[in-house]
């Protein structure tokens, strides 16, 4: 059964087959092969989307488009512009800046690329950077929208793997500001090697004018973490209240969304959220099937086996992470892998919550990897460039994160140390 299984998969990849279509027809594959009651399709993948904290995810991505089409987007572009904007590169150290700042809302990166990308890549190509640059610098700042908490990789994670979701979001602070600071170091280096962004100053707003016209857009993530760690709200729960605010001061207070915008955001919203629950509910019961099958705990034996300490077993998990990234959603990556390697890890003494960050830190490369980088289509859609033309420019980008990754992995108290500081 997991042969068959496995062969339609890679067929299904190899023929352009979407993610989810190729999953779910491996496990219908793999139910007829076991001679299995074909209700069970049915039945595991209702299961598989039918878990409160999931509830988070269309909450999530329609608080994301809420800020983009009401206002707030642009506005924290313009607050990071005051805080970094003044030197030389500081456009594109703006872009790093406002993608983390967005990130603490919107918990998606494909979000976050259309609405920072939509301000900021016009932008930064109005100051004489190429094209390809700016989009391959949007898709990798990006990528902090599911490494910064709320994240939806994370929440996917937690269900998956049983571990708690407060925990894994503190958690991404300390990864998320490193990746941060990395990518905002090296693109300053870059511009000064090269030349560019020696005007990147101009037009921009003093910070306490800028800090003023963004204070509606800064207090969001302060009410959205701050409850779920003053345990006012869950994280699910902090979704919805993420929605009803950026509604309230869209509509309300910069009265940037009208009635007749809802509808195009709704609809932006449901099309997301649905072709994520539709990976979710396949590769649910993809994973289901190969647990039955015995193949986690085969993986396990075998890992053990090979890798025979915790600094072996987190090498070869990263190399294969990255491989896998770069052909399965992250998502779909994550619901299947989670419950196979989160037990192997604790075995190897690795707590659960870093590990996460670790699973959730390299799937993200997949997002700016080919050839199915979500983030990477995002972008050169909105800098209307093919994607062959990113890459390039891409790779020193890539080079940066799998840099922080190595730290992340193995200095375990950057993910760990605030955790622990708060719970325990």
């Amino acid at each position: 059964m997991t042969s068959a299984m496995l062969i339609t998969m890679v067929l299904g990849f190899a023929l352009s087959v979407s993610v989810a279509v190729s999953i779910g027809l491996a496990a219908i594959v793999g139910i007829q092969v076991s001679n299995a009651n074909m209700l069970l399709s049915a039945k595991e993948m209702f299961n598989a989307i039918n878990k409160f904290p999931l509830a988070a995810i269309p909450f999530f991505i329609l608080a994301g488009n809420l800020m983009e089409t009401g206002g707030i987007s642009r506005r924290l572009v313009e607050f990071a512009k005051s805080i970094v904007g003044g030197v030389q590169g500081g456009l594109p150290m703006t872009c790093v800046l406002t993608c983390m700042i967005f990130a603490a809302v919107s918990g998606s990166s494909v979000a976050t690329t259309f609405a920072i990308g939509a301000i900021l890549i016009p932008a930064l190509i109005k100051h004489g950077y190429p094209t390809t640059w700016a989009a391959a610098l949007q898709a990798t700042s990006a990528e902090l929208g599911v490494i910064i908490p709320p994240s939806i990789p994370m929440i996917l994670y937690g269900v998956s793997a049983e571990v708690s979701i407060g925990e894994l979001f503190i958690a991404g602070f300390g990864p998320g500001i490193l990746i941060s600071l990395a990518l905002m170091a090296f693109v300053w280096a870059y511009c000064k090697w090269n030349g560019w962004g020696k005007n990147d100053g101009d037009g921009r707003l003093g910070f306490l004018t800028a800090t003023r016209q963004a204070a509606w857009a800064l207090l969001m993530p302060v009410i959205i973490l701050g409850g779920i760690y003053g345990g006012i709200f869950t994280p699910t729960e902090a979704s919805a209240v993420a929605v009803l605010y950026a509604l309230v001061v869209g509509m309300l207070v910069y009265r940037e969304i009208s009635l007749k915008d809802l509808y195009a955001v709704l609809r932006k919203s449901v099309v997301s959220s649905s072709v994520i629950m539709f990976i979710i509910a396949n590769a649910g019961l993809f994973a289901f099937l190969i647990t039955r099958a015995g193949v986690p705990e085969a993986i396990g034996h075998w890992l053990e086996d090979v890798l025979k300490n915790p600094a072996m077993f987190l090498l070869g998990v990263n190399a294969a992470l990255f491989i896998i990234g770069m052909f399965i959603e992250t998502s779909a990556a994550i619901i299947v892998l989670a419950p196979i390697l989160a037990p192997v890890a604790v075995h190897f003494g690795i707590d659960p919550v870093h590990f996460g960050l670790v699973m959730v830190v390299n799937l993200a490369l997949g997002m700016i990897t080919p050839p199915f980088g979500v983030n990477l289509f995002a972008a050169c859609t909105v800098a209307r460039i093919s994607l062959d033309k990113i890459i390039r420019h891409l790779l020193p980008f890539v080079a940066v994160i799998l840099v922080c990754l190595m730290v992340i992995t193995y200095v375990p108290a950057l993910s760990l140390g605030l955790r622990d500081l708060v719970y325990r």
